[in-house]
Order: C-alpha cells, then structure tokens, then sequence
C-alpha cells in the first residue's frame, strides 16, 4: 500500500499558482517584456545554476550566504568526513542555484562576447532562489525581472534604463512613481570624513547607513559606534543626511560631497523631465559591487521600493579580464504583480461547451475544432446537478460565454451563446 506523504504543501518558502493567478502573472510579465522590447532591449536565457566558484566569487554580497548549493555526484563517505572536519561545506558543491540575475549576466557577456554588439541592451525575465527565511513577502524561488547595458560608460545608460522602467510601471498603471538617486562615489566620501578607510568597514558600515528608515539617526549611529565609528554631532549629522535634497550644494557644498558625482546626478535629473527625481545620500543598495550611480523607484502610494539598480563597471572583468562598463536596473515583480490591475481575465471567444452526458466524444471535439479554428477559447465541462457552481467557477477562471451542448447537435453555428455574468 502507498505511503502517504505528511504535508501536500510547496516547499517552505516557494508557491503554487492557480491557473486565474498564474495567468495574471504572465499578463503583467508580457507588458513588461513588450514595453523593454520596444525600448530596444533583447532577451536573454541564462542556466538556472552556475558553477559554484562563480556564485561565491565576492560578487553577491550576503546573498552569496544564501545561494543553494547543488552537491557534486559520485561523493564517498570520506569526502563527506573531510567537508565536516574542515568546516568547508561548499567543497561539496560544484554547483548552485542562481540567487540574482546579475551574476550570471556578466558570465553570459564574457562567454557570448563575440557575438553581442558593441553596447547591449539585455533583458532576463527568470525565477531565482535564495534560502531566505520564508515570511511574508519573502519567498525562497522569485521572479526577477531585470534590464542591463553592457558596453556603455556614459550617462546614456543611466537615462535609458530610467526611462524604460518608468514607462513599464506606467504601462502596468503604475504612473506617477519617483526616483531616488545617489552615486558609490558619494557615499566612499562621506565614509571618508568618517575617518572610515579600510574597505571591509567601510562595507559594514554602508550596510548599517542602509537602515536609516527602519531604526533612524539615533539607530543608525548606535550600531556605528559599535563598529568604532563614533563621533561628536553625528546623530544630527545623520539626520541631516535624510533631510538633504538638490540644494545641499548650494551656498557652498560638504567637503565629502563628491562634485563631479553630484554633478553626474543632476544632469541625469534635468535629463528626465517631468520625472520625479530626488537627490538621497543615505541611498546605498545593498550590493557591493555598485561602483558609481545607484538609484531606486518607488510609487506614492507605497512605503517601499518597486526596484533599483546602478552601475557596476568592475563585475565583468572579473569574468573577461578587461574592464566594461555595465549598468542595470532591477523591478520587483513580486511586490508589483499584486498591486496592478490588467484586463484580458476574460473575452467575447473564451467559451465554455456544458455538455451532456450522452454527447458523442467526437461530437465534442469537432465541435471545439470548430470554435477553435474561428479564434476562440474553448473549455470543455460535463453538465452536473450543481451547474451554478459550475459556470461561476468558470467565470472565475476567465471565460465569458456558455452554451449548453446536446446530443444530436453537430455544427458550431447553431449553439446559443449566454453571458457568464
């Protein structure tokens, strides 16, 4: 007799989707697809794993922690034995499950290089995985949906990569969404006058500057000090940061506040009118390999990011052995599928054929052939006792149109359509 498995459920951390909800997903995913398309980025495919060296090549910050590991086949005993006693799990694995989009992309340019353009625009629409721990809003497999170009130094990245993200939230009926902006370079200076020089501090103390609106000034500060950075007025100093906007050059700007940086920024503002840009020094994304310009996005009506991204000019060339330029942008789908709102859940050609019982199999398809090859949406139901339950399910699911099938009836023309209401 079979065993019965204890839980039925997803995987901790990982979903399924019902077919109303999956096709949601892919309505807002083919907006999103359209609208980078027509702003002249190619899609891309990458390998759900990558070798394991690569996932932990200093690339991925603390998501590195994170990435699941694939053991290597063919391990003895003694390997396992060995692993433990060193303490190196990782020598187990040669491979892992990707934890982001970025890392594998600048794999994909070193090893495709040859036969890319000069400047490409790239976009990867794919699921990730991290071993997060699950909570709301937290899952271990999510969709990302990013856009890159690779190959070119100037600000023109920054703007196309702007400009695309915002008409892709509009498309999805997400208007009216701000940008904030701040640049690495800014933020190394203002560590600078810290007294912050080693690069491993400087890291961990961008990571707690990172958490100004979750614990405030007086937080961040704290958790400064416990790293020995501590020093006479920086609770206001910080404080003053959050409150700084395009005018904290004016009159005379901090001695940390890098002017060509900020003069990068600005330009990118007055690149994008009507836009909403803001000018955010405590902006510091979480990714270390960030090397100039760092943005993110957000809707009015929302306390959280939708996106970000910036640009990373040394990440490829730890794959190519020359530096090139790159730049990315990255939305999270997974926080705007649930606020958009896209037509298409159901049309005048999704039908539904309720048949009898005795209705020839035959009689069935080659009535739905018919429907079919007019360009309509057939489904298929037997006719029960409950048949209110049955249409409003089928309503659930999209359809908009029934017609009862009977035996007897074989040409498409003479069914009576009604509305599924």
């Amino acid at each position: 007799m079979a065993v019965m498995p204890k839980t039925v459920t997803p995987p901790r951390g990982m979903r399924d989707f019902l077919p109303a909800e999956k096709a949601r997903r892919e309505r807002a995913l083919a907006v999103i697809r359209e609208t980078y398309r027509v702003h002249g980025f190619d899609e891309i495919e990458t390998p759900v794993v990558e070798d394991s060296e690569r996932l932990h090549a200093g690339l991925g910050g603390d998501n590195e922690k994170l990435a699941f590991a694939v053991m290597k086949r063919g391990l003895t005993a003694e390997d396992l034995e060995a692993a433990a006693a060193s303490g190196d799990s990782l020598a187990l694995a040669d491979l892992g499950l990707r934890f982001d989009l970025t890392v594998p992309l600048a794999r994909f340019y070193a090893s495709n290089r040859g036969n890319l353009p000069p400047v490409f625009r790239a976009v990867q629409i794919a699921p990730v995985w991290r071993a997060e721990r699950p909570q709301k809003g937290r899952y271990r497999q999510f969709m990302q949906c990013d856009i890159d170009i690779i190959g070119e130094a100037g600000p023109v990245a920054e703007l196309e990569l702007l400009q695309a993200t915002l008409a892709t939230l509009d498309a999805l009926g997400l208007a009216g969404c701000s940008i904030r902006l701040n640049d690495r370079r800014i933020l190394q200076g203002l560590l600078g006058s810290w007294g912050v020089d080693d690069p491993a501090l400087r890291e961990r103390a961008l990571i707690t500057l990172d958490k100004l609106d979750k614990i405030g000034a007086t937080g961040v500060a704290d958790e400064l000090a416990t790293l020995g950075i501590d020093r006479p007025g920086i609770v206001d100093e910080i404080a003053e940061l959050a409150a700084a906007d395009w005018t904290i050059a004016d009159g005379g700007a901090p001695a940390w506040l890098d002017a060509e940086a900020f003069g990068d920024l600005r330009a990118l503002r007055d690149a994008l009118p009507g836009a909403s840009v803001a000018f955010d020094p405590t902006l510091v994304r979480g990714m270390g390999y960030y090397t100039g310009t760092i943005f993110e996005i957000a809707h009015p009506d929302r306390g959280y990011s939708l996106g970000g991204g910036g640009r990373y000019d040394h990440m490829i060339g730890r794959f190519l052995g020359q530096e090139v330029p790159a730049c990315g942008f990255s939305i999270g789908f997974e926080r705007i599928v649930d606020l958009v709102e896209l037509g298409g859940e159901g049309t005048h050609d999704d039908v539904v054929l309720v048949h009898d019982r005795d209705v020839d199999p035959a009689v069935l398809v080659g009535l739905k052939s018919q429907l079919v090859a007019a360009g309509s949406r057939v489904r298929l139901e037997r006719r029960v006792k409950n048949t209110r339950a049955l249409l409003e399910r089928v309503a659930a699911d999209g359809f908009s149109r029934f017609a009862f099938v009977s035996a007897g009836l074989t040409d498409a023309a003479e069914l009576e359509f009604r509305p599924l209401d």
